[in-house]
Protein backbone atom coordinates (compact mmCIF):
# COMPACT_ATOMS: atom_id res chain seq x y z
CA UNK A 1 0.00 0.00 0.00
CA UNK A 2 1.22 3.40 -0.64
CA UNK A 3 1.07 5.84 2.05
CA UNK A 4 -0.33 9.45 1.40
CA UNK A 5 3.02 11.11 1.94
CA UNK A 6 4.21 9.01 -0.81
CA UNK A 7 1.45 10.32 -3.31
CA UNK A 8 1.81 14.30 -1.83
CA UNK A 9 5.48 13.81 -2.91
CA UNK A 10 4.11 12.76 -6.39
CA UNK A 11 1.79 15.27 -6.10
CA UNK A 12 4.22 17.63 -5.93
CA UNK A 13 6.33 16.34 -8.65
CA UNK A 14 3.61 16.20 -11.05
CA UNK A 15 2.94 20.41 -10.58
CA UNK A 16 6.66 20.30 -10.80
CA UNK A 17 6.64 18.93 -13.89
CA UNK A 18 3.54 20.63 -15.65
CA UNK A 19 4.92 24.22 -14.46
CA UNK A 20 8.28 23.26 -16.47
CA UNK A 21 6.06 21.91 -19.39
CA UNK A 22 4.19 24.81 -20.21
CA UNK A 23 6.31 27.74 -18.59
CA UNK A 24 9.37 26.62 -19.70
CA UNK A 25 9.23 24.48 -22.67
CA UNK A 26 6.14 26.13 -24.42
CA UNK A 27 5.95 29.85 -23.46
CA UNK A 28 9.43 31.23 -22.60
CA UNK A 29 11.87 28.50 -24.38
CA UNK A 30 9.11 27.17 -27.50
CA UNK A 31 11.08 24.20 -27.82
CA UNK A 32 8.81 23.21 -30.61
CA UNK A 33 9.79 25.70 -32.94
CA UNK A 34 13.49 25.69 -32.28
CA UNK A 35 15.29 23.00 -34.95
CA UNK A 36 18.53 22.96 -32.50
CA UNK A 37 15.91 21.04 -29.72
CA UNK A 38 14.82 18.49 -32.23
CA UNK A 39 16.81 15.43 -30.09
CA UNK A 40 15.94 16.99 -26.61
CA UNK A 41 11.86 16.35 -27.71
CA UNK A 42 12.56 13.04 -28.61
CA UNK A 43 14.03 12.54 -25.00
CA UNK A 44 10.68 14.25 -23.90
CA UNK A 45 8.41 12.00 -25.65
CA UNK A 46 10.23 9.08 -24.68
CA UNK A 47 10.11 10.09 -21.06
CA UNK A 48 6.77 11.76 -21.00
CA UNK A 49 5.29 7.86 -22.55
CA UNK A 50 7.35 6.31 -19.06
CA UNK A 51 6.06 8.82 -16.90
CA UNK A 52 2.17 8.16 -18.40
CA UNK A 53 2.75 4.37 -18.10
CA UNK A 54 3.77 4.62 -14.42
CA UNK A 55 1.20 7.09 -13.77
CA UNK A 56 -1.72 4.41 -14.43
CA UNK A 57 0.18 1.94 -12.91
CA UNK A 58 0.86 3.14 -9.64
CA UNK A 59 -2.37 5.01 -9.44
CA UNK A 60 -4.55 2.01 -10.16
CA UNK A 61 -2.97 -1.00 -9.99
CA UNK A 62 -0.90 -3.37 -7.24
CA UNK A 63 1.64 -5.01 -9.42
CA UNK A 64 3.38 -8.58 -7.88
CA UNK A 65 6.13 -10.17 -8.59
CA UNK A 66 7.65 -9.93 -12.18
CA UNK A 67 5.62 -6.95 -12.83
CA UNK A 68 6.81 -4.95 -10.11
CA UNK A 69 10.19 -6.25 -11.40
CA UNK A 70 8.83 -4.42 -14.87
CA UNK A 71 7.78 -1.10 -12.88
CA UNK A 72 11.46 -0.47 -11.59
CA UNK A 73 13.29 -1.22 -14.81
CA UNK A 74 10.99 1.30 -15.96
CA UNK A 75 12.28 3.92 -13.00
CA UNK A 76 15.83 2.84 -13.84
CA UNK A 77 14.90 3.50 -17.24
CA UNK A 78 13.29 6.68 -16.59
CA UNK A 79 16.25 7.87 -14.57
CA UNK A 80 18.77 7.24 -17.64
CA UNK A 81 16.41 8.53 -20.36
CA UNK A 82 16.72 12.53 -17.44
CA UNK A 83 19.95 12.28 -17.79
CA UNK A 84 20.52 11.94 -21.26
CA UNK A 85 18.05 15.27 -21.13
CA UNK A 86 20.58 17.10 -18.91
CA UNK A 87 23.23 16.10 -20.75
CA UNK A 88 21.35 17.19 -24.04
CA UNK A 89 19.85 20.41 -22.72
CA UNK A 90 23.69 21.74 -21.60
CA UNK A 91 25.02 21.12 -25.03
CA UNK A 92 21.94 22.46 -26.74
CA UNK A 93 21.10 25.54 -25.54
CA UNK A 94 21.66 27.98 -22.39
CA UNK A 95 18.90 26.99 -19.66
CA UNK A 96 17.50 30.10 -17.87
CA UNK A 97 17.83 30.02 -14.05
CA UNK A 98 14.12 29.14 -13.13
CA UNK A 99 14.19 25.94 -15.03
CA UNK A 100 17.69 25.26 -14.14
CA UNK A 101 16.09 25.82 -10.31
CA UNK A 102 13.20 23.72 -11.27
CA UNK A 103 14.96 20.76 -12.64
CA UNK A 104 17.33 20.73 -9.59
CA UNK A 105 13.63 20.66 -7.05
CA UNK A 106 12.47 17.88 -9.56
CA UNK A 107 15.70 15.48 -9.15
CA UNK A 108 15.54 16.14 -5.03
CA UNK A 109 11.89 15.55 -5.24
CA UNK A 110 12.39 12.01 -7.30
CA UNK A 111 14.89 11.14 -5.53
CA UNK A 112 13.22 11.41 -2.40
CA UNK A 113 9.96 9.26 -4.25
CA UNK A 114 11.89 6.48 -4.99
CA UNK A 115 13.84 6.57 -1.34
CA UNK A 116 9.73 5.49 -0.38
CA UNK A 117 8.67 3.38 -3.79
CA UNK A 118 11.45 1.21 -4.00
CA UNK A 119 10.77 -0.85 -0.90
CA UNK A 120 7.18 -0.92 -1.62
CA UNK A 121 7.97 -2.76 -4.87
CA UNK A 122 10.68 -4.94 -3.40
CA UNK A 123 7.49 -5.90 -1.44
CA UNK A 124 5.40 -6.29 -4.24
CA UNK A 125 7.96 -8.22 -6.10
CA UNK A 126 8.27 -10.52 -3.58
CA UNK A 127 4.90 -11.86 -3.80
CA UNK A 128 3.13 -14.37 -6.84
CA UNK A 129 3.00 -12.68 -10.06
CA UNK A 130 0.01 -11.00 -10.65
CA UNK A 131 -2.27 -7.67 -11.21
CA UNK A 132 -4.19 -6.37 -8.60
CA UNK A 133 -6.76 -3.96 -9.19
CA UNK A 134 -6.44 -0.50 -6.26
CA UNK A 135 -8.10 2.66 -5.92
CA UNK A 136 -6.92 5.43 -3.68
CA UNK A 137 -9.68 7.59 -3.82
CA UNK A 138 -7.57 11.41 -4.92
CA UNK A 139 -4.60 10.29 -5.43
CA UNK A 140 -6.16 7.95 -7.83
CA UNK A 141 -8.08 10.29 -10.05
CA UNK A 142 -4.98 12.57 -9.42
CA UNK A 143 -2.93 10.11 -11.55
CA UNK A 144 -5.22 9.27 -14.47
CA UNK A 145 -5.20 12.95 -15.09
CA UNK A 146 -1.56 13.46 -14.52
CA UNK A 147 -1.17 10.20 -17.11
CA UNK A 148 -3.32 11.57 -19.67
CA UNK A 149 -1.42 14.75 -19.77
CA UNK A 150 1.90 13.39 -20.10
CA UNK A 151 0.54 10.78 -23.13
CA UNK A 152 -1.02 13.83 -24.99
CA UNK A 153 2.15 15.65 -24.00
CA UNK A 154 4.50 12.57 -25.19
CA UNK A 155 2.54 12.75 -28.63
CA UNK A 156 3.16 16.40 -29.01
CA UNK A 157 6.65 16.34 -28.07
CA UNK A 158 7.03 13.34 -31.10
CA UNK A 159 4.91 15.35 -33.45
CA UNK A 160 6.60 18.34 -32.92
CA UNK A 161 10.81 16.66 -33.57
CA UNK A 162 9.32 15.28 -36.24
CA UNK A 163 8.20 18.43 -37.88
CA UNK A 164 11.26 20.26 -36.71
CA UNK A 165 13.96 17.64 -38.57
CA UNK A 166 11.98 19.43 -41.65
CA UNK A 167 12.54 22.85 -40.62
CA UNK A 168 16.28 23.14 -40.65
CA UNK A 169 17.17 26.53 -41.92
CA UNK A 170 18.81 26.43 -45.91
CA UNK A 171 22.70 27.06 -45.95
CA UNK A 172 23.27 30.48 -45.04
CA UNK A 173 26.40 31.31 -47.36
CA UNK A 174 24.09 31.84 -50.48
CA UNK A 175 22.56 34.67 -48.90
CA UNK A 176 25.51 37.06 -49.56
CA UNK A 177 26.51 36.01 -52.50
CA UNK A 178 26.17 39.74 -53.97
CA UNK A 179 29.41 40.62 -52.06
CA UNK A 180 32.50 40.54 -54.13
CA UNK A 181 35.91 38.77 -52.65
CA UNK A 182 36.55 38.43 -49.03
CA UNK A 183 35.90 41.17 -46.58
CA UNK A 184 35.77 41.64 -43.37
CA UNK A 185 32.79 42.80 -41.74
CA UNK A 186 32.18 43.81 -38.22
CA UNK A 187 28.96 43.15 -36.78
CA UNK A 188 27.92 44.63 -33.12
CA UNK A 189 24.55 42.48 -32.42
CA UNK A 190 25.50 39.17 -33.88
CA UNK A 191 24.17 37.15 -31.14
CA UNK A 192 20.25 38.35 -31.62
CA UNK A 193 17.79 36.92 -34.25
CA UNK A 194 19.24 39.18 -37.14
CA UNK A 195 22.58 39.16 -36.14
CA UNK A 196 23.62 35.59 -35.63
CA UNK A 197 21.99 34.50 -38.77
CA UNK A 198 23.98 37.04 -40.71
CA UNK A 199 27.41 35.93 -39.40
CA UNK A 200 26.73 32.69 -40.28
CA UNK A 201 25.96 33.46 -43.59
CA UNK A 202 29.40 35.93 -44.14
CA UNK A 203 31.56 32.89 -42.76
CA UNK A 204 30.31 30.20 -44.52
CA UNK A 205 30.58 32.54 -47.83
CA UNK A 206 34.53 33.08 -46.74
CA UNK A 207 34.48 36.67 -46.03
CA UNK A 208 35.82 36.95 -42.17
CA UNK A 209 33.50 38.43 -39.28
CA UNK A 210 34.27 40.49 -36.30
CA UNK A 211 31.56 39.86 -33.64
CA UNK A 212 30.94 42.61 -31.01
CA UNK A 213 29.26 40.39 -28.36
CA UNK A 214 28.56 41.76 -24.22
CA UNK A 215 29.92 38.61 -23.03
CA UNK A 216 31.52 35.45 -24.28
CA UNK A 217 28.91 33.19 -22.83
CA UNK A 218 26.58 34.68 -25.22
CA UNK A 219 28.66 33.35 -28.64
CA UNK A 220 27.74 29.80 -27.96
CA UNK A 221 25.63 29.61 -30.87
CA UNK A 222 28.08 31.26 -33.80
CA UNK A 223 29.62 28.71 -35.82
CA UNK A 224 33.71 29.57 -36.01
CA UNK A 225 35.57 30.90 -37.76
CA UNK A 226 34.23 34.30 -36.21
CA UNK A 227 36.80 36.83 -34.10
CA UNK A 228 34.71 37.82 -30.89
CA UNK A 229 35.56 40.97 -29.76
CA UNK A 230 34.02 42.32 -25.93
CA UNK A 231 34.86 45.89 -26.72
CA UNK A 232 35.46 48.08 -29.87
CA UNK A 233 39.05 49.30 -27.90
CA UNK A 234 40.08 45.84 -28.62
CA UNK A 235 40.18 47.04 -32.26
CA UNK A 236 43.58 48.56 -33.42
CA UNK A 237 44.15 51.66 -35.03
CA UNK A 238 45.66 49.41 -38.24
CA UNK A 239 42.79 47.57 -38.06
CA UNK A 240 41.25 46.49 -41.64
CA UNK A 241 37.29 46.87 -41.63
CA UNK A 242 35.66 46.89 -44.99
CA UNK A 243 31.80 47.50 -43.61
CA UNK A 244 30.23 47.70 -40.15
CA UNK A 245 26.69 46.37 -39.65
CA UNK A 246 25.29 47.89 -36.51
CA UNK A 247 22.48 46.24 -34.57
CA UNK A 248 23.18 46.27 -31.21
CA UNK A 249 20.68 47.14 -28.87
CA UNK A 250 18.12 46.21 -25.92
CA UNK A 251 14.88 44.55 -27.29
CA UNK A 252 12.03 46.10 -27.82
CA UNK A 253 9.42 43.88 -27.36
CA UNK A 254 10.50 42.13 -24.32
CA UNK A 255 8.65 44.08 -21.78
CA UNK A 256 6.08 46.99 -21.06
CA UNK A 257 8.02 50.31 -21.97
CA UNK A 258 8.18 51.94 -18.33
CA UNK A 259 10.78 55.11 -18.12
CA UNK A 260 13.44 52.93 -16.83
CA UNK A 261 13.06 50.56 -19.83
CA UNK A 262 12.67 53.71 -22.48
CA UNK A 263 16.28 54.88 -21.12
CA UNK A 264 17.74 51.36 -21.52
CA UNK A 265 16.05 50.80 -24.85
CA UNK A 266 17.62 54.27 -26.18
CA UNK A 267 20.74 54.11 -24.07
CA UNK A 268 21.64 50.41 -25.70
CA UNK A 269 21.53 51.88 -29.26
CA UNK A 270 23.18 55.57 -28.83
CA UNK A 271 25.98 53.73 -26.66
CA UNK A 272 26.94 51.05 -29.46
CA UNK A 273 26.45 53.41 -31.99
CA UNK A 274 28.83 56.30 -30.66
CA UNK A 275 31.57 53.77 -30.11
CA UNK A 276 31.25 52.63 -33.62
CA UNK A 277 32.00 55.83 -34.81
CA UNK A 278 34.75 56.34 -32.46
CA UNK A 279 35.90 53.93 -33.83
CA UNK A 280 35.46 54.88 -37.65
CA UNK A 281 37.43 58.42 -36.28
CA UNK A 282 40.79 56.35 -35.08
CA UNK A 283 41.14 53.79 -37.86
CA UNK A 284 43.60 54.54 -40.03
CA UNK A 285 41.70 53.10 -43.07
CA UNK A 286 37.92 53.90 -42.62
CA UNK A 287 35.64 51.21 -43.81
CA UNK A 288 33.28 52.15 -46.83
CA UNK A 289 30.29 51.76 -45.65
CA UNK A 290 28.03 51.71 -41.89
CA UNK A 291 24.86 49.78 -42.34
CA UNK A 292 23.11 50.89 -39.27
CA UNK A 293 19.73 49.29 -37.66
CA UNK A 294 16.69 51.29 -37.25
CA UNK A 295 12.81 50.48 -37.83
CA UNK A 296 9.72 51.26 -39.68
CA UNK A 297 8.41 52.78 -36.16
CA UNK A 298 11.12 56.10 -37.79
CA UNK A 299 7.66 56.60 -39.33
CA UNK A 300 5.07 56.44 -36.47
CA UNK A 301 1.50 55.51 -36.32
CA UNK A 302 -0.01 55.94 -39.92
CA UNK A 303 -3.72 54.53 -40.85
CA UNK A 304 -4.17 53.28 -44.84
CA UNK A 305 -0.99 55.86 -45.92
CA UNK A 306 1.86 54.07 -48.01
CA UNK A 307 4.74 54.60 -47.24
CA UNK A 308 8.53 55.22 -48.42
CA UNK A 309 11.59 56.15 -47.73
CA UNK A 310 10.67 59.93 -48.42
CA UNK A 311 7.59 60.10 -46.28
CA UNK A 312 7.60 62.43 -43.07
CA UNK A 313 7.12 61.10 -39.49
CA UNK A 314 4.46 61.55 -37.02
CA UNK A 315 5.71 61.87 -33.00
CA UNK A 316 5.98 58.98 -30.73
CA UNK A 317 8.23 57.22 -28.90
CA UNK A 318 9.36 54.50 -31.77
CA UNK A 319 10.15 57.46 -33.81
CA UNK A 320 11.92 59.23 -31.04
CA UNK A 321 14.21 56.44 -30.33
CA UNK A 322 14.88 55.61 -34.23
CA UNK A 323 15.04 58.98 -35.24
CA UNK A 324 18.08 59.22 -32.59
CA UNK A 325 19.83 56.38 -33.75
CA UNK A 326 20.07 57.34 -36.96
CA UNK A 327 21.38 60.52 -36.15
CA UNK A 328 23.96 59.25 -33.92
CA UNK A 329 25.09 56.90 -36.62
CA UNK A 330 24.78 60.13 -39.30
CA UNK A 331 28.13 61.16 -38.14
CA UNK A 332 29.94 58.54 -39.50
CA UNK A 333 29.24 60.17 -42.69
CA UNK A 334 31.83 63.28 -41.43
CA UNK A 335 34.41 61.00 -41.60
CA UNK A 336 33.58 59.83 -45.21
CA UNK A 337 31.93 56.48 -44.57
CA UNK A 338 28.48 55.78 -46.78
CA UNK A 339 25.95 55.27 -44.13
CA UNK A 340 22.41 53.62 -44.50
CA UNK A 341 19.63 53.33 -42.32
CA UNK A 342 18.13 49.98 -42.28
CA UNK A 343 14.49 50.41 -41.15
CA UNK A 344 13.19 46.93 -40.47
CA UNK A 345 9.81 45.96 -40.29
CA UNK A 346 8.46 43.08 -38.82
CA UNK A 347 11.37 39.92 -39.34
CA UNK A 348 9.39 36.35 -39.63
CA UNK A 349 11.37 33.73 -38.84
CA UNK A 350 10.99 30.80 -35.78
CA UNK A 351 14.34 31.42 -34.26
CA UNK A 352 13.03 34.25 -32.73
CA UNK A 353 11.48 37.49 -33.52
CA UNK A 354 7.98 38.81 -32.50
CA UNK A 355 6.52 35.09 -34.56
CA UNK A 356 7.84 32.77 -32.40
CA UNK A 357 5.45 34.36 -29.46
CA UNK A 358 2.59 33.85 -31.64
CA UNK A 359 3.24 30.40 -32.62
CA UNK A 360 2.18 28.43 -29.17
CA UNK A 361 -1.30 29.91 -29.12
CA UNK A 362 -1.92 29.95 -32.85
CA UNK A 363 -0.78 25.88 -32.70
CA UNK A 364 -3.14 25.73 -29.96
CA UNK A 365 -6.11 27.14 -31.52
CA UNK A 366 -5.91 30.33 -29.56
CA UNK A 367 -4.47 32.68 -32.10
CA UNK A 368 -6.38 35.44 -33.88
CA UNK A 369 -6.43 39.37 -34.62
CA UNK A 370 -5.54 41.99 -32.41
CA UNK A 371 -7.76 44.56 -31.55
CA UNK A 372 -9.76 45.48 -34.68
CA UNK A 373 -7.72 43.77 -36.98
CA UNK A 374 -7.12 46.77 -39.72
CA UNK A 375 -3.69 47.67 -38.62
CA UNK A 376 -1.01 47.49 -41.13
CA UNK A 377 1.92 44.77 -40.82
CA UNK A 378 5.11 45.50 -43.13
CA UNK A 379 7.23 42.38 -42.74
CA UNK A 380 9.91 40.86 -43.63
CA UNK A 381 11.35 37.12 -44.24
CA UNK A 382 14.50 37.13 -41.84
CA UNK A 383 16.59 35.69 -44.95
CA UNK A 384 15.39 38.36 -47.67
CA UNK A 385 16.77 40.57 -44.66
CA UNK A 386 20.58 38.79 -44.77
CA UNK A 387 20.08 39.04 -48.26
CA UNK A 388 19.25 43.40 -48.71
CA UNK A 389 21.95 43.48 -45.89
CA UNK A 390 24.71 42.31 -48.36
CA UNK A 391 22.95 44.07 -50.91
CA UNK A 392 23.28 47.25 -49.14
CA UNK A 393 26.86 46.69 -48.52
CA UNK A 394 27.47 45.84 -52.37
CA UNK A 395 26.07 48.88 -54.20
CA UNK A 396 27.80 52.04 -53.50
CA UNK A 397 24.84 54.02 -54.90
CA UNK A 398 22.75 53.09 -51.56
CA UNK A 399 22.68 55.71 -48.75
CA UNK A 400 19.66 57.18 -46.15
CA UNK A 401 17.30 54.98 -45.05
CA UNK A 402 16.16 52.09 -46.97
CA UNK A 403 12.91 50.08 -46.22
CA UNK A 404 13.76 46.60 -45.09
CA UNK A 405 10.23 44.89 -45.51
CA UNK A 406 8.46 42.77 -48.08
CA UNK A 407 6.76 44.33 -51.29
CA UNK A 408 2.98 43.05 -50.19
CA UNK A 409 2.40 44.71 -46.33
CA UNK A 410 -0.92 42.72 -45.20
CA UNK A 411 -3.45 43.73 -42.37
CA UNK A 412 -3.40 42.05 -38.85
CA UNK A 413 -6.19 40.23 -39.51
CA UNK A 414 -5.24 38.29 -42.89
CA UNK A 415 -1.04 37.77 -40.93
CA UNK A 416 -3.56 35.98 -38.83
CA UNK A 417 -5.82 34.10 -41.34
CA UNK A 418 -2.53 33.21 -42.89
CA UNK A 419 -0.48 31.93 -40.19
CA UNK A 420 -3.57 29.85 -38.71
CA UNK A 421 -4.04 28.72 -42.12
CA UNK A 422 -0.10 27.46 -42.56
CA UNK A 423 -0.70 25.07 -39.15
CA UNK A 424 -4.08 24.37 -39.78
CA UNK A 425 -5.84 26.00 -37.06
CA UNK A 426 -8.44 28.26 -36.64
CA UNK A 427 -7.34 31.74 -35.57
CA UNK A 428 -10.86 33.41 -34.34
CA UNK A 429 -9.90 34.53 -30.71
CA UNK A 430 -9.43 37.89 -31.20
CA UNK A 431 -7.54 40.26 -28.23
CA UNK A 432 -9.62 43.16 -27.50
CA UNK A 433 -8.05 46.50 -28.20
CA UNK A 434 -9.14 47.69 -24.61
CA UNK A 435 -7.49 45.10 -22.88
CA UNK A 436 -3.89 45.31 -24.54
CA UNK A 437 -4.12 49.33 -23.94
CA UNK A 438 -4.74 48.75 -20.23
CA UNK A 439 -2.28 45.96 -20.03
CA UNK A 440 0.43 47.33 -21.96
CA UNK A 441 -0.23 51.32 -22.61
CA UNK A 442 1.99 53.26 -25.58
CA UNK A 443 3.78 49.46 -26.02
CA UNK A 444 0.30 48.14 -27.51
CA UNK A 445 -0.83 51.30 -28.95
CA UNK A 446 2.69 51.36 -30.87
CA UNK A 447 3.76 47.52 -31.83
CA UNK A 448 0.54 45.90 -31.31
CA UNK A 449 -2.78 48.10 -32.55
CA UNK A 450 -0.82 50.68 -34.57
CA UNK A 451 0.90 49.99 -37.94
CA UNK A 452 2.65 51.25 -41.02
CA UNK A 453 2.14 50.44 -44.51
CA UNK A 454 5.68 50.44 -45.40
CA UNK A 455 6.84 50.30 -49.37
CA UNK A 456 10.56 49.48 -50.06
CA UNK A 457 11.00 51.61 -52.82
CA UNK A 458 14.32 52.16 -52.47
CA UNK A 459 15.35 48.04 -52.54
CA UNK A 460 13.13 47.52 -55.89
CA UNK A 461 14.64 50.12 -57.47
CA UNK A 462 18.02 49.25 -56.79
CA UNK A 463 17.32 46.06 -58.36
CA UNK A 464 16.47 43.89 -55.57
CA UNK A 465 14.50 40.72 -55.64
CA UNK A 466 12.39 39.40 -52.72
CA UNK A 467 12.48 35.91 -52.70
CA UNK A 468 9.17 36.01 -50.68
CA UNK A 469 7.17 39.06 -51.13
CA UNK A 470 3.89 37.27 -50.30
CA UNK A 471 3.48 36.35 -46.35
CA UNK A 472 1.73 32.74 -47.65
CA UNK A 473 5.12 32.23 -49.47
CA UNK A 474 6.91 33.13 -46.06
CA UNK A 475 5.27 30.82 -44.16
CA UNK A 476 5.10 28.31 -46.44
CA UNK A 477 9.35 27.87 -46.52
CA UNK A 478 10.19 28.75 -42.50
CA UNK A 479 7.14 26.87 -41.00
Amino acid sequence: MMSSFLWSLIAIQIAMGAFDTFYHHELTERLAWRPSQRHELRLHSLRNALYALLFLTLGWLEVHGFWAMVVIAVLVVEVIVTLMDFVEEDMSRKLPATERINHTLLALNYGAILVLLLPVLIEWADRPTGIVSAYYGFWSILAAVAAIGAGIGGIRDFAASRRLARLNSAPAGGLVERLPGRQTILITGATGFIGSRLAAGLADAGHHVIALIRSPARAENLRPPITLITSLDQLPADATIDAIVNLAGEPIGNGLWTEAKRRKILDSRLSVTNDVVGLIARLDKRPAVLINGSAIGWYGLWQDQALTESAKAHACFSHELCDAWEKAASRAAEHGVRVVYLRIGLVVGTDGGFLTRMLTPFEYGLGGPMGSGQQWMSWIERDDLIRLIAHAIARPDISGPINATAPIPVRNMKFSEELGRRLGRPAVFRIPAMLLRHAAGDFADELLLGGQRVIPNKALSSGFVFRHETLRSAFEAIL
